[in-house]
């Protein structure tokens, strides 16, 4: 079995985010902010549906080789999961707010409940994680958290602003 993670393996790099994932508190939430963070200037510039798609990809490809050695699969250092997850909950953000008031009410509303999500593991996400000890299901999970988050925000954005 390998050291995890090897920096210079690139599928440890990319699964890593460069190495965020090893900030020792939180490295899921702090994953998570830098995927949130990095959305919100890429969508400036890029469609973020297929950016979204291509990392979800990128994701469950990257996992999937970086963990193949693993004894504990789902490694807290690997947050790719997390940039994947935030991403989907962000995309409504793009059809639903109209101002930039509602696009920052929307933004701070989704990575909270993404991160409540993601950590509190209502079922199915909690039946996944459990289940699926592969890259897809170390991705699934978030991306489910995801599809949460963006479903209440959206929710609570159309009704209370």
């Amino acid at each position: 079995m390998q050291k995890f993670p090897n920096l210079k393996n690139p599928h440890h790099f990319l699964a890593t985010l460069g190495g965020i994932g090893l900030f020792p508190l939180a490295p899921g939430t702090i994953g998570s902010i830098f995927g949130w963070v990095i959305f919100i200037i890429l969508s400036h510039y890029v469609n973020m549906i297929f950016a979204t798609i291509f990392i979800v990809f990128l994701a469950i490809y990257v996992t999937n080789i970086a963990t193949k050695d693993l004894l504990e699969k789902d490694q807290k250092s690997i947050v790719i999961d997390e940039l994947a997850g935030i991403w989907l909950a962000m995309i409504p953000v793009i059809f639903i707010a109209s101002d930039q008031d509602e696009r920052t009410f929307y933004a701070v509303l989704a990575l909270v409940l993404f991160r409540a999500f993601d950590i509190l593991k209502p079922y199915p996400i909690s039946y996944i994680d459990k289940n699926f000890k592969n890259g897809f299901g170390i991705v699934l999970d978030d991306l489910i958290a995801g599809i949460f988050a963006g479903i209440v925000t959206t929710l609570i954005t159309i009704y209370l602003i």
